[in-house]
Parts: C-alpha cells; sequence; structure tokens
C-alpha cells in the first residue's frame, strides 16, 4: 500500500508542477480563458476526451455495466455517436465562428450571435451553466472522495478536500493552457487504464474457468440480452433513455465546446477529430468490458456502491506499482473534468458578466485575478456540493448533462444551421430546457423516459416557435423586402 501512496503523492505534485510551468504562459485574458489560440489540435483532443468523460466514465459507468449486463452498451453507443458527430461537423463551425465574432466563451458567442438580446442571453446561460455545471464539479470531487476510501480507506470527507485542493490549485495557476496540458496527460492516463484492466480481467477469468455468458445468466434474465429482455415499446424507451446521451454532445457542452473554439485551423482540427475518435472507441470498449468482467468475478450484491467496482478490480488484480498507476488514471479522470468545469463556470462570470454584462472597465491582469478568485469560490461550493450530496454520480452527471448539454445543443444549432432563429428563440430555448429538466428530474417521470431525451426536444420546440413569432429586426427587415419585391 505505501508504493500506492507514494506514487499518488507524486502524480499529484507532477501535475501541479506541470500547471505551474505552463501558468507563465497565459499572459492575457484570453490566454486564461482560451488558450489565445496556441495550442495544438491533438492536445486539445486528449484534453476534450479527458473532460468529456470524468469519474462517470471510469466509475459510474462501470458501475452501471455491472448493474444492466449486455444492455448497458447503448449507453457507450450514444455517448461516441455523439463525439464523432461533434468532432466531424462541427469542431471546424466553433471554430470559424469563433474566430468571425471574435468570442471566448459560448454564452459570448450566442449574445455576439443574436445581438439585439446580448445580455438577456447572456445572464440566463451563464445562471444555467454555472447552476448546473456546480452539481457536476461536486460529483467529481465525491468520486474521488470514493476512489480514495477504497484505495486507502481514507474518510470520503477527506478525499474530497484533497482532490479540491489539486484541482483548485492547476486551474488557478495558469488557466485554459495549464487545464489542456495537464488534461493531456492525464487523458492517457485513463485510457492506459480502461485499455489494460479489462485485458487483465479477461486474463484472470480464463484462468480460472470462469464463463462471461454463464455469469450473465446467472445474474438475471436481463443480463445477457442486448435490449435487457425487453420487448415491442419497452425495448424502444430503453433505446432512447441510454442511446439519449448523444443529444448532450451536439455543441451544448461549453466545457467540450471550448477545445473546438480553441482550435487554430483546419489542419489542427482534423488531427483532433482523428485523436478524439480513437480515443472514443478505446475507451468506451475498455469501460465496458470491464463492467461486463466485473459481473463474472463478482455476485450481484457484493457492492453496497457498485462505483467502486473499478478500483476494487484493480487493486485485486495489479500488483502495488501498477494499481498506483491505473488508480492515478481515476483521479485523472476526476480532475480534467472538474478543472474543466470550474474554467467554464469562471469564464461564463468573468467574461460573460463582469467584463460583457456588467462593462466593468478591468485590465487585462485584473480580469485574470477575478477568474482565479472564482476559480477558489466555486471550487469550494462544489466541495460542498459533494459533502451534502448522497446522490450516485451516475444520476447527478445524467442530470447536469440534460441541464446545460441537452439546452444549449438546440441552441448552438439552430444558431449554426437555421437562418430565421432568432434572439427570442434562444431565450425561450434556455428557459424551456432549464425549467423542463428540474421539473422533469423532479417527478416519476424521470423514471420512464430520460430528461436527457426530453429536455433536448422541448427546448428545440420552443427555440423554433419563439424564433417564428418574435424574428430579429434583419430577419423582419429581410421579409418586408422579399415582399416588396414580390
Amino acid at each position: 500500500m505505501s508504493i500506492i501512496i507514494i506514487e499518488f503523492v507524486v502524480y499529484c505534485v507532477a501535475i501541479m508542477g506541470i500547471g505551474y510551468f505552463f501558468s507563465r504562459k497565459s499572459e492575457t485574458h484570453s490566454d486564461f480563458l482560451l488558450g489565445g489560440k496556441k495550442l495544438p489540435g491533438w492536445a486539445l483532443a486528449f484534453s476534450e476526451r479527458a473532460t468529456g468523460e470524468s469519474a462517470w466514465l471510469l466509475l459510474g459507468y462501470t458501475g452501471f455495466v455491472f448493474m444492466s449486463g449486455l444492455s448497458g452498451i447503448w449507453v457507450a453507443a450514444g455517448i461516441a455517436t455523439g463525439i464523432i458527430f461533434a468532432w466531424l461537423f462541427l469542431a471546424k463551425k466553433f471554430m470559424r465562428e469563433t474566430d468571425k465574432y471574435g468570442v471566448l466563451t459560448l454564452p459570448d458567442y450566442l449574445a455576439a450571435r443574436f445581438s439585439e438580446k446580448a445580455n438577456t442571453i447572456r445572464w440566463l446561460s451563464t445562471l444555467l451553466i454555472a447552476g448546473f455545471l456546480m452539481f457536476y464539479v461536486g460529483a467529481q470531487m465525491a468520486g474521488a472522495g470514493k476512489m480514495l476510501f477504497t484505495t486507502f480507506d481514507m474518510p470520503p470527507v477527506t478525499g474530497v478536500v484533497l482532490s479540491t485542493i489539486v484541482i483548485i490549485a492547476i486551474a488557478f495557476a495558469g488557466g485554459f493552457i495549464s487545464v489542456v496540458w495537464t488534461d493531456m496527460i492525464q487523458s492517457v492516463m485513463m485510457l492506459i487504464t480502461l485499455v489494460v484492466l479489462p485485458i487483465v480481467a479477461l486474463i484472470y477469468i480464463n484462468t480460472n474457468d470462469l464463463s462471461i455468458s454463464q455469469s450473465l445468466a446467472d445474474a438475471g434474465s436481463s443480463f445477457n440480452s442486448w435490449f435487457g429482455g425487453l420487448t415491442g415499446f419497452a425495448i424502444g424507451v430503453l433505446f432512447f433513455n441510454n442511446f439519449s446521451w448523444f443529444f448532450g454532445f451536439l455543441g451544448g457542452q461549453p466545457q467540450l465546446s471550448a477545445r473546438f473554439m480553441a482550435l487554430k485551423n483546419d489542419k489542427e482540427a482534423k488531427q483532433g477529430s482523428i485523436v478524439a475518435i480513437i480515443w472514443t472507441v478505446l475507451a468506451y470498449s475498455g469501460a465496458f468490458m470491464i463492467g461486463i468482467c466485473a459481473i463474472t468475478m463478482y455476485s450481484q450484491g457484493s457492492f453496497a456502491d457498485v462505483e467502486i467496482i473499478l478500483p476494487t478490480m484493480i487493486l485485486e488484480l495489479m500488483p502495488p506499482w501498477i494499481a498506483g498507476i491505473l488508480l492515478a488514471g481515476v483521479l485523472a479522470a476526476i480532475i480534467t473534468t472538474a478543472d474543466s468545469q470550474l474554467m467554464v463556470v469562471t469564464s461564463s462570470v468573468s467574461e460573460d458578466i463582469i467584463n460583457k454584462s456588467m462593462g466593468i472597465d478591468l485590465t487585462e491582469k485584473q480580469l485574470i485575478w477575478v477568474s482565479r478568485i472564482s476559480v477558489i469560490f466555486f471550487g469550494l461550493i462544489g466541495m460542498t456540493i459533494a459533502l451534502v450530496s448522497e446522490s450516485l454520480l451516475y444520476l447527478v452527471v445524467s442530470w447536469a448533462w440534460a441541464g446545460v448539454g441537452c439546452t444549449l445543443s438546440p441552441a448552438i444549432l439552430m444558431a449554426f444551421f437555421w437562418k430565421r432563429y432568432s434572439g427570442a428563440g434562444v431565450i425561450a430555448t434556455i428557459l424551456a430546457g432549464l425549467i423542463s429538466t428540474v421539473v422533469w428530474i423532479s417527478t416519476p417521470l424521470e423514471s420512464i423516459i430520460t430528461s436527457k431525451f426530453t429536455t433536448f426536444f422541448i427546448a428545440a420546440f420552443f427555440g423554433i416557435i419563439f424564433s417564428l413569432l418574435m424574428p430579429d429586426k434583419e430577419q423582419k427587415l429581410s421579409g418586408d423586402k422579399t415582399e416588396e419585391a414580390l
């Protein structure tokens, strides 16, 4: 156990050292929030994937597969499809729109694109992002507490506090540039964990003459069916509930879209898409197999909390020096996502509210310090949420995914591809997504069909209706000229 502790300490010190080294490259507010468009595409791709796949993937999803069996594949299918779609069809569009409007954040883009309602859009989108992403950050810190409890029998509260210190230190030091480069290293660590562990688990299963197919059958009638043993309409509900993660990847996750906005050119975007797609296929295949192997190695009911399955398997299957490296991959997932989400909340407050909406005249250095103070403030809020929340990682992240990703995704898609989308439509999209998510997850409706599916279409519906009823002035003038010509 001592060697694992040493590796953890070395890892955390190294990551904070890397963050400090790159902090010296953040000279302007643009550098602090978006890297000044100086980062290579492959590094942004690694960062985007590490940010997108948090403790949710390593702890939440592996536990979900353990509890559901083969039908858990549809979550991976939905997410992988969304990631591939975003990199192939949205990344370059984000890059070009960022250059066109000279913006640093997702709310700032929507505000600049629909300038008639700019301030309202900034305030609403910032409220949406800060409100939901703070629960997402809290979920990462709670994941750290679970992992350190499983690994070292450390009190979860201590684990949450220690992880918070590391997370805040990296984001505070150098902002976006520090986060991306530390993400890149941690993304590799995560991938090693997700590729190596299932291979070792399969060797263990084969060596001990265990049967995956028999174990799936013994676990329950639904475990060895790709559709959970369901028929008819129930299959459609299962498919949409699991595949619905797809909708949150369509441009609406600001912590992911920031990586697209930071791309320099088409060549870097193509390079990034290749790296991201390969990473996704390897990581999700590995995470799914970890859950399936766990069904074979452990009986249902073996765990009071199924989200500690992955660290348990690492400790049981690996020699201590390798276990320390792989468990660092779990900590990497937590740190990368929490850092990126902190940066999104910070940028929304410092850039969209203080700098743009309130128009407070600050120097570059003052804006950077406002951002750094925001990092500490919101980091402590996330820690508080982690300490008082008893919700599972899978559920908390799922709700945040609906509230932010599935609300802003239709707004981004319509802003990119529908000329008649208006400022009123953006406001209606955000309000409809926010309200419908809160209402949906607070009622039994969530157990019938997920809010990740309903939020996207409810937000899109109201966005379309209000855009048609309340077009922007430019659209009205264009329509009037067309009628005159006719």
